[in-house]
Protein backbone atom coordinates (compact mmCIF):
# COMPACT_ATOMS: atom_id res chain seq x y z
CA UNK A 1 0.00 0.00 0.00
CA UNK A 2 1.16 3.38 -0.63
CA UNK A 3 1.60 5.62 2.11
CA UNK A 4 2.48 8.92 0.69
CA UNK A 5 -0.13 11.62 1.53
CA UNK A 6 -0.74 12.23 -2.02
CA UNK A 7 -0.74 9.99 -5.21
CA UNK A 8 -1.85 8.58 -8.68
CA UNK A 9 -2.38 5.47 -10.04
CA UNK A 10 -0.01 5.14 -12.58
CA UNK A 11 -1.25 2.90 -15.10
CA UNK A 12 -4.69 4.96 -15.83
CA UNK A 13 -3.08 8.28 -15.12
CA UNK A 14 -2.05 9.36 -18.79
CA UNK A 15 -5.38 7.37 -19.69
CA UNK A 16 -7.44 9.18 -17.77
CA UNK A 17 -5.89 12.57 -18.20
CA UNK A 18 -6.15 12.34 -22.19
CA UNK A 19 -9.51 11.69 -21.87
CA UNK A 20 -10.53 15.26 -20.01
CA UNK A 21 -8.66 16.65 -22.38
CA UNK A 22 -10.39 15.06 -25.10
CA UNK A 23 -13.94 15.89 -23.71
CA UNK A 24 -12.81 18.95 -22.87
CA UNK A 25 -13.09 18.34 -19.06
CA UNK A 26 -10.10 20.26 -18.64
CA UNK A 27 -8.81 23.11 -20.87
CA UNK A 28 -5.19 24.19 -21.14
CA UNK A 29 -4.78 28.16 -22.23
CA UNK A 30 -1.38 28.90 -20.93
CA UNK A 31 -1.54 32.22 -23.64
CA UNK A 32 -4.92 33.26 -22.82
CA UNK A 33 -5.81 32.22 -18.82
CA UNK A 34 -8.94 32.01 -17.25
CA UNK A 35 -9.55 33.92 -14.26
CA UNK A 36 -10.89 31.86 -10.92
CA UNK A 37 -13.31 33.35 -8.44
CA UNK A 38 -10.51 33.63 -6.31
CA UNK A 39 -8.68 36.38 -8.41
CA UNK A 40 -6.11 33.63 -9.55
CA UNK A 41 -5.17 33.85 -13.11
CA UNK A 42 -5.28 29.99 -14.56
CA UNK A 43 -3.57 28.53 -17.74
CA UNK A 44 -6.08 25.68 -16.85
CA UNK A 45 -10.23 25.19 -16.63
CA UNK A 46 -11.33 22.09 -14.68
CA UNK A 47 -15.11 21.19 -14.99
CA UNK A 48 -15.06 17.27 -14.11
CA UNK A 49 -18.76 17.54 -14.36
CA UNK A 50 -18.86 16.82 -17.76
CA UNK A 51 -17.40 13.64 -17.42
CA UNK A 52 -21.01 12.20 -16.56
CA UNK A 53 -22.18 12.95 -20.34
CA UNK A 54 -19.84 10.45 -21.60
CA UNK A 55 -20.63 6.78 -20.02
CA UNK A 56 -17.45 4.95 -21.22
CA UNK A 57 -15.46 8.05 -19.59
CA UNK A 58 -17.88 7.87 -16.32
CA UNK A 59 -17.16 4.64 -16.23
CA UNK A 60 -13.76 4.02 -16.58
CA UNK A 61 -13.59 6.44 -13.97
CA UNK A 62 -15.82 4.48 -11.75
CA UNK A 63 -13.52 1.22 -11.96
CA UNK A 64 -10.50 2.90 -11.41
CA UNK A 65 -11.89 4.12 -8.42
CA UNK A 66 -13.00 0.69 -7.31
CA UNK A 67 -9.76 -0.84 -8.17
CA UNK A 68 -7.52 2.16 -6.25
CA UNK A 69 -9.75 1.82 -3.36
CA UNK A 70 -9.67 -2.24 -3.00
CA UNK A 71 -5.60 -1.72 -4.09
CA UNK A 72 -5.71 0.66 -1.30
CA UNK A 73 -8.19 0.09 1.28
CA UNK A 74 -9.92 -3.42 0.84
CA UNK A 75 -12.92 -3.64 1.91
CA UNK A 76 -15.07 -0.37 2.38
CA UNK A 77 -18.85 -0.27 4.72
CA UNK A 78 -19.18 2.90 2.38
CA UNK A 79 -18.59 5.91 0.18
CA UNK A 80 -19.11 9.36 0.48
CA UNK A 81 -19.61 11.69 -2.27
CA UNK A 82 -19.00 15.61 -1.78
CA UNK A 83 -21.82 17.97 -2.85
CA UNK A 84 -22.08 18.37 -5.67
CA UNK A 85 -19.55 17.08 -8.36
CA UNK A 86 -18.65 14.20 -6.16
CA UNK A 87 -22.00 12.63 -5.70
CA UNK A 88 -22.55 10.85 -9.70
CA UNK A 89 -18.97 9.25 -8.84
CA UNK A 90 -19.97 7.91 -5.55
CA UNK A 91 -23.28 6.63 -6.78
CA UNK A 92 -21.12 4.92 -9.57
CA UNK A 93 -18.72 3.71 -7.43
CA UNK A 94 -20.94 2.24 -4.95
CA UNK A 95 -22.79 0.00 -7.30
CA UNK A 96 -19.87 -1.48 -8.47
CA UNK A 97 -18.69 -1.95 -4.87
CA UNK A 98 -21.68 -2.86 -3.85
CA UNK A 99 -21.71 -0.56 -1.03
CA UNK A 100 -24.18 1.86 0.84
CA UNK A 101 -23.58 5.42 -0.60
CA UNK A 102 -24.34 8.82 1.32
CA UNK A 103 -23.20 12.58 -0.16
CA UNK A 104 -22.13 15.32 2.13
CA UNK A 105 -23.37 18.74 1.44
CA UNK A 106 -20.67 21.67 1.94
CA UNK A 107 -23.00 23.13 5.07
CA UNK A 108 -25.66 21.64 6.62
CA UNK A 109 -29.36 22.17 5.40
CA UNK A 110 -31.17 25.08 7.52
CA UNK A 111 -34.53 22.97 8.23
CA UNK A 112 -36.01 20.23 8.62
CA UNK A 113 -32.93 17.88 10.45
CA UNK A 114 -30.56 19.99 9.44
CA UNK A 115 -28.57 17.24 8.15
CA UNK A 116 -24.93 17.53 6.54
CA UNK A 117 -24.96 13.93 5.69
CA UNK A 118 -27.50 12.39 3.41
CA UNK A 119 -27.95 8.96 3.26
CA UNK A 120 -26.52 6.58 5.61
CA UNK A 121 -23.65 6.72 7.67
CA UNK A 122 -23.49 4.34 10.68
CA UNK A 123 -20.67 4.77 13.85
CA UNK A 124 -17.55 2.83 13.03
CA UNK A 125 -18.39 2.42 9.22
CA UNK A 126 -15.43 2.48 6.83
CA UNK A 127 -15.74 5.06 4.43
CA UNK A 128 -14.14 6.75 1.55
CA UNK A 129 -14.87 10.35 0.44
CA UNK A 130 -14.55 10.56 -3.27
CA UNK A 131 -14.17 13.94 -5.17
CA UNK A 132 -13.64 14.95 -8.00
CA UNK A 133 -11.17 17.47 -8.08
CA UNK A 134 -8.65 18.75 -5.23
CA UNK A 135 -7.07 22.79 -5.33
CA UNK A 136 -6.22 23.50 -1.89
CA UNK A 137 -8.19 20.29 -0.55
CA UNK A 138 -10.20 22.70 2.58
CA UNK A 139 -13.80 21.54 0.97
CA UNK A 140 -13.08 18.28 0.98
CA UNK A 141 -11.26 17.51 4.19
CA UNK A 142 -14.31 19.75 5.04
CA UNK A 143 -16.07 16.69 4.44
CA UNK A 144 -14.22 14.20 5.25
CA UNK A 145 -14.24 15.40 8.99
CA UNK A 146 -18.08 15.90 8.79
CA UNK A 147 -18.09 12.15 8.54
CA UNK A 148 -16.05 11.34 10.91
CA UNK A 149 -18.35 13.42 13.09
CA UNK A 150 -20.93 11.22 12.34
CA UNK A 151 -18.69 8.32 13.89
CA UNK A 152 -17.27 6.57 10.64
CA UNK A 153 -13.59 6.03 9.92
CA UNK A 154 -12.41 7.84 7.00
CA UNK A 155 -9.95 5.35 5.27
CA UNK A 156 -9.09 8.53 2.67
CA UNK A 157 -10.30 11.25 0.43
CA UNK A 158 -10.15 9.81 -3.66
CA UNK A 159 -10.73 12.59 -6.47
CA UNK A 160 -10.40 12.32 -10.41
CA UNK A 161 -7.84 14.96 -10.68
CA UNK A 162 -5.41 17.28 -8.64
CA UNK A 163 -3.83 20.91 -9.59
CA UNK A 164 -0.82 19.45 -6.98
CA UNK A 165 -0.89 22.00 -5.03
CA UNK A 166 1.55 22.10 -2.09
CA UNK A 167 -1.05 24.05 -0.23
CA UNK A 168 -3.63 20.72 -0.58
CA UNK A 169 -0.56 18.45 0.47
CA UNK A 170 0.05 20.18 3.59
CA UNK A 171 -3.59 20.80 4.04
CA UNK A 172 -4.72 17.02 4.42
CA UNK A 173 -1.29 16.28 6.03
CA UNK A 174 -2.95 18.32 8.72
CA UNK A 175 -5.77 16.54 9.02
CA UNK A 176 -4.07 13.39 8.67
CA UNK A 177 -6.11 12.14 5.69
CA UNK A 178 -4.43 10.58 2.84
CA UNK A 179 -5.53 11.34 -0.21
CA UNK A 180 -5.24 9.51 -3.60
CA UNK A 181 -6.52 10.78 -7.36
CA UNK A 182 -6.57 9.14 -10.87
CA UNK A 183 -4.35 11.40 -12.56
CA UNK A 184 -2.75 14.93 -11.88
CA UNK A 185 -1.55 18.14 -13.41
CA UNK A 186 1.97 16.67 -13.88
CA UNK A 187 0.35 13.57 -15.83
CA UNK A 188 -1.78 15.94 -17.75
CA UNK A 189 1.19 17.78 -19.11
CA UNK A 190 3.27 14.87 -20.03
CA UNK A 191 0.01 13.87 -22.28
CA UNK A 192 -1.16 17.05 -23.12
CA UNK A 193 2.38 17.73 -24.77
CA UNK A 194 2.34 14.05 -26.54
CA UNK A 195 -1.31 14.60 -27.89
CA UNK A 196 -0.27 18.04 -29.13
CA UNK A 197 -2.73 20.31 -26.69
CA UNK A 198 0.15 21.94 -25.68
CA UNK A 199 3.35 22.87 -27.35
CA UNK A 200 6.75 21.20 -25.42
CA UNK A 201 8.42 25.10 -24.69
CA UNK A 202 4.89 25.99 -22.72
CA UNK A 203 5.74 23.60 -20.32
CA UNK A 204 7.81 25.32 -18.01
CA UNK A 205 5.47 28.07 -18.22
CA UNK A 206 2.58 26.07 -16.91
CA UNK A 207 5.04 23.98 -14.50
CA UNK A 208 5.46 27.21 -12.86
CA UNK A 209 2.05 28.07 -12.64
CA UNK A 210 1.65 24.99 -10.15
CA UNK A 211 4.61 26.24 -8.00
CA UNK A 212 2.98 29.65 -7.36
CA UNK A 213 -0.21 30.46 -8.34
CA UNK A 214 -0.80 33.70 -6.46
CA UNK A 215 1.91 34.90 -8.72
CA UNK A 216 2.37 33.33 -11.58
CA UNK A 217 2.54 35.65 -14.98
CA UNK A 218 1.48 34.54 -18.26
CA UNK A 219 4.18 35.59 -20.30
CA UNK A 220 7.46 32.78 -21.83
Amino acid sequence: MNTSTMSSMSGNAQIIAHMLLQIDAVTLRPQQPFTWTSGIRSPIYCDNRLTIAYPQVRDLIADSFKQLIEQEWGQVDAVAGTATAGIPHAAYVSQKLSVPMAYVRSSAKGHGKENMIEGLIRPGQKVVVIEDLISTGGSSVKAAMAVQDAGATVLGVVAIFTYGFAKAAATFAEAGIPLRTLTSYDSLLQIAVEKGYIRQEEVALLSKWKQDPENWQPSL
